[in-house]
């Protein structure tokens, strides 16, 4: 673990990170809840802004004249830009400071949101995303990175869960604000990340910096981060322009690009394993419950951005809601994370990582099946609300365990890489369910502006959103060590 710096007044963004007591913070402290709430607020603004952006994207393209290929882009110019710098930006904390690289990503992203809010066409709304993009990558990994390096040991998984509901709670009400917002005009969506991001800056100048000594020495893998950052570009082209040609199989640009994006991929593989100091430290993976984390990760996020594109067209355009009555649809399931993320950390350290993975994934692919059913004329009670709750219900078991139980399974030197290589995997799931799960269920065009079209792709979309975190609830029973067997290996 690296080292920690004592906490003391006045630390100034460009002051030295040094060593502190290895004993680390108290999370009870004042420094400590500096720490929680700075990394929750920090965190808030990226997850408010992927709920909000989401609820928005019906009234931005009507606004913008846009077609679906330019509101895929919308949400994926942003998470692109998120998962290929993601590693990147956790190996930056790691060797310059991790409350250093956390606040300057927060700037960023503040700066970027108000671009956003100022685009004039759907082209420059499109680059400013990416941009904003670029500022999550820094501020994301470091959240967590901090909470794992500042304070006792004794109180990670407390502080996790905490992080995990209070992220949460902070972002129950952007469904409901957003809504708001949006039915005044979309643009106020982004100009929400501001005073948020204000907070998150604020209170990070009294958190202790930490980095890893050994990391100032080390080389950054540029050619690693630059050949990853290709290959998913690259793939995302791929399966955007697949969903809009007639045939797919048979289009040279898409072939083309499927090709160069799998070559890259090889070529980030071979670059990682003979790096000196790679992006993505091979060694992270020799263990069997990060890697298997991970993979939890890639199938249950997928479904969970894949539902959260789907369902907001589907109340809004099908059935007819505003963008507030769409937002509220799923407050119920944010409450639940909120409320019941801090419990459920706690039952993970229990019970293990392997039963409430299993658990809540079981529980989460049953909300969506529930969920698949939800048509034009049909009422909230009966036809949505069931499905979010059952859904909220199963998130909410697997959500802090997963992201404890990723982290304890890194050493503590790597704390920025391992929190950079789970959230590259959740954003790049996000980033290839967004991009291709239209073009999977016959989307395309203009075609999500029509009920007809729109309520058979909803409903097979769903389904295949269900199978994927079944998928992970079966990989996680399977692969994940069982809880006295975790125990032992700590």
């Amino acid at each position: 673990m690296p080292d920690q710096r004592t906490p003391s007044a006045g630390h100034d963004d460009d002051e030295r990170a040094r060593p502190a007591d290895r004993s680390g913070v108290a999370l009870a402290s004042p420094t400590g809840r500096a720490v929680l709430v700075a990394s929750t607020a920090g965190s808030a603004v990226a997850f408010l802004d992927a709920q909000v952006v989401s609820i928005a994207l019906p009234s931005i393209g009507r606004d913008l004249r846009a077609e679906l290929g330019v509101l895929q882009w919308t949400v994926n110019a942003y998470t692109l830009s998120l998962a290929a710098l993601v590693l990147l930006g956790g190996a930056l904390g790691d060797r310059w400071g991790r409350r250093r690289v956390f606040v300057v990503g927060v700037v960023w992203f503040a700066v970027t949101s108000a671009a956003c809010a100022l685009a004039p066409t759907a082209e420059v709304l499109v680059g400013a995303r990416a941009l904003q993009g670029v500022g999550a990558a820094l501020l994301t990994p470091m959240s967590l990175a901090l909470l794992q390096t500042v304070l006792r040991r004794e109180d990670r998984a407390r502080a996790i869960g905490l992080w995990s509901g209070a992220t949460t709670l902070a972002t129950v009400a952007a469904p409901v604000v957003g809504g708001a917002l949006v039915a005044l005009d979309w643009r106020l969506v982004f100009a929400l990340n501001l005073p948020v991001a204000a907070l998150a800056v604020a209170l990070a100048r009294k958190v202790p910096d930490t980095r890893d000594g050994a990391a100032r020495t080390h080389r950054l893998d540029l050619p690693g981060a630059a050949l990853g950052a290709a290959a998913l570009a690259g793939l995302t082209w791929a399966l955007t322009r697949a969903g809009e040609v007639p045939d797919p199989a048979s289009d040279a640009a898409v072939l083309g690009a499927g090709a160069a994006a799998a070559a890259l991929a090889v070529g980030f593989v071979v670059r990682e394993r003979r790096a000196a100091f790679p992006v993505v430290p091979p060694s992270l993976f020799a263990d069997r419950t990060f890697t298997a984390a991970n993979g939890f990760t890639l199938l249950v996020y997928a479904a969970l951005s894949g539902m959260q594109l789907l369902l907001v067209l589907q109340l809004q355009v099908s059935l007819g809601w505003t963008a507030l009555q769409a937002g509220l649809a799923s407050l119920p399931s944010s409450l639940l994370l909120g409320l019941l993320s801090g419990r459920a950390g706690a039952l993970g350290q229990r019970y293990g990582v392997r039963s409430m993975l299993t658990a809540g994934a079981a529980t989460g692919a049953a909300g969506l099946v529930l969920l698949s059913g939800a048509s034009p004329g049909d009422a909230y009670a009966t036809a949505v609300l069931p499905g979010v709750l059952v859904m909220g219900l199963g998130f909410a078991a697997f959500v802090a365990p997963l992201t404890a139980g990723v982290l304890a399974a890194a050493p503590g030197e790597l704390a920025g890489a391992a929190s950079g290589v789970n959230n590259a995997v959740a954003r790049t799931a996000g980033l290839l369910a967004v991009a291709a799960l239209p073009a999977v269920v016959g989307l395309s065009g203009t075609a999500y502006t029509d009920p007809a079209l729109l309520v058979p792709a909803f409903r097979t979309g769903m389904l295949v959103c269900a199978a994927l975190v079944a998928a992970g609830a079966l990989l996680a029973l399977l692969a994940l060590p069982r809880a006295g067997a975790a125990a032992a290996r700590q």
